[in-house]
Formats: C-alpha cells, structure tokens, sequence
C-alpha cells in the first residue's frame, strides 16, 4: 500500500501540462445511454460482514448491455458519439486489446455501420477472439505483449488511415480516450444514486486506469473529500503506483498476471493525472491474492474472473477495516 503525496494536489505542469483532467460530466453519457434499447441501469449489490466491513456495496457490471463488462460503456459510446457527429458510418476503428475493450469497438462499429479491426496479443483465448468475430470485427494476431498490440494497432491506423480508438492516452492523443473515459461516469452516476449513504471506503481496480480515474474523479465531485479512495493494480503491473511514487510517468515492466485485463505496464495519462489528484493510495495485489478470493466471491454469487474482482480481492487481503466501514466496489466483469 502506498500512500498518494500527491492528493488533492496532483501531477501538474511539464509532462502534464497538455494532458486534460478526467471529465465529470455523466449527464451525456447517461442521455445517450437511454435511447439504447439494452441501456439498462446495472444493480447495486450489498453483502453483510463481508470482510469484516459493516457494509460492502458491489456495482455489478456483469450484464451491462449484454456485453459482460463495464467496458461497453467506453468504446462503444465513442461511437455512438461519432454517428451523432454523422461520421461513424463507413468508418473503420482499430484497437488493441486485452479482453472487453475490443468487444466494446466491435459492437459500437456493428451498431453504427463500422468496422473494427482488433488486435490481440498471444495471451489473449482464442474463444474471446470468437467473440469478437460473431460482432463482425476483423481479428490480427500479434506477437507479444498487450503492449505490442498496441504498436500493431497505431500502426495499422497510421498505414491505413483509420481511426485508432484506444483506452489509454499519451501526449498528443487524448481526445478519444478523454471521451471514453467520459462514458464510464454513468456507471459512476447510477451507483452514487443507488448507495443509501455515503462509503467510507471505495476500492476502484486498474488495468491503464480509465474505470479507476474516471470513478475516482466523479466521486470527488459528489462526495467530496471524505470517502478513502484505493486503486489497486497486479503486482505484475504496477504502472499507476510506481508512477505515483515516482511522481512521473514510469513505464514498468513484470510477468503475464492473471489479472489479465489489468495486466497493463503503462499507465493512461489522462487517468494518472486524475489520480494523482483524487486517490488517496494505491496498492498492488498479489496473483495468489487475486485468485484466492474467487470461491468467496462465487460464494455470495458474485462469480467473475481475477481482473473483475480485483476490487473485493484487495479488500479481503487487508486487515478488516472495522464494523462502520461503509465499502464501495465495482464488479467489472462476468466470468469467461
């Protein structure tokens, strides 16, 4: 566990200086999202004693609109923005990624008369390529990591003139993944609606740190200063916590995590800004950690995989937080 220096201050100026905050604005995102006909809002789940906490509240992402995870509210939105702008049809998006992600472009492009071309790393199933397929994406192999998918991906849209749709962020593309991240805070919004009070305690996973920067921003906005927030990262990938400590932008490096959506080894900018800003500590989870916790998590019928439980994992590897711990967490996806 680390602790934030940077709160309520952030990473300012320099390297910074042109990378936006995230946004808090849900009310486009959720206007959007209520002329889509499988735009319902996902359920707010509460466990007595889980973790030695008073109360444990759980986002469960797991049906949001029929594509599995939280995911579908950022690419897919990005889209659905461009059809609105008249420029969506006909259009080709690329992308990397490591699982949801890619099932958002492929389904926001089939939605709007798109194309998408997703590549994936080795370590990503083959079933989740199937998948991808069935929304009529065209699926490239790449060597590597998800890194190098993502250098596959630019590239593709450097050599063919696409459209790169990335969830993360660098100096000089911001606009689309600002934009993306902005389509998370209607899961923000509808889970500050849904909690009877205020949390004490909310624990935000991070793969780049698009779901982390964008919750953690709009909560801030909401609740002010009070709730404890924690983003918790693979041991593995440690690119928002050894950025932190290092108080800049750090590019790490590790093994393959089992935490595979968030095995990322390099931080958004846009999320680390917002983070910076709004998080109070950052903590890594260990792989055992992670998997461990699944047959609790099964147990309370919350079954996901390793990267969506992140969240309830590091809070079951800590000591308990006391009977008036009031905790918030974000289920991020069903399991494959």
């Amino acid at each position: 566990m680390l602790k934030n220096p940077w709160v309520g201050k952030g990473l300012g100026g320099g390297y910074f200086s042109d990378i936006p905050e995230p946004s808090t604005n849900a009310a486009t995102p959720r206007a959007l999202l209520g002329r889509c006909p499988e735009g319902a809002v996902t359920p707010l789940l509460e466990l007595s004693g889980f973790a030695g906490a008073a109360q444990v509240f759980v986002k469960d992402e797991r049906a949001r609109m029929g594509l599995g995870s939280f995911k579908a509210l950022g690419a897919a939105y990005v889209i659905a923005c461009e059809a609105e702008e008249g420029r969506a049809e006909g259009q080709t998006f690329v992308c990397a990624s490591a699982g949801n992600h890619g099932l958002s472009v492929a389904a926001g492009a089939e939605a709007f008369h798109a194309q998408a071309v997703i590549t994936l790393s080795e370590a990503v199933p083959e079933a989740f390529a199937e998948r991808l397929r069935a929304r009529g994406a065209e699926v490239v192999r790449t060597k590597g990591s998800y890194e190098d998918s993502m250098q596959a991906a630019a590239k593709a849209a450097d050599d063919n003139g696409w459209t790169l749709l990335s969830d993360s962020s660098w100096p000089g593309y911001t606009d689309i993944p600002h934009r993306l991240m902005e389509g998370y805070l209607a899961m923000a919004a509808e889970a500050f609606e849904q909690m009877p009070h205020m949390p004490t305690h909310i624990f935000l996973q991070a793969g780049v740190g698009g779901l982390a920067g964008a919750c953690a921003a709009y909560f801030r906005k909401v609740w002010g200063d009070t709730p404890d927030i924690v983003v918790v990262e693979p041991e593995a990938a440690p690119a928002l916590f050894e950025s932190i400590k290092a108080g800049a932008f750090v590019s790490t490096e590790g093994p393959v995590s089992n935490m595979g959506r968030l095995d990322c080894k390099e931080a958004s900018l846009i999320a680390l800004k917002g983070l910076a800003r709004d998080a109070d500590a950052f903590m890594l989870l260990s792989e055992d950690a992670a998997s461990q916790a699944m047959p609790a998590l099964v147990a309370e019928g919350l079954e996901t995989t390793p990267s969506g439980g992140a969240g309830l994992a590091a809070l079951m590897s800590l000591p308990a937080l006391g009977p008036d711990a009031i905790v918030l967490t974000i289920l991020s996806e069903g399991p494959e």
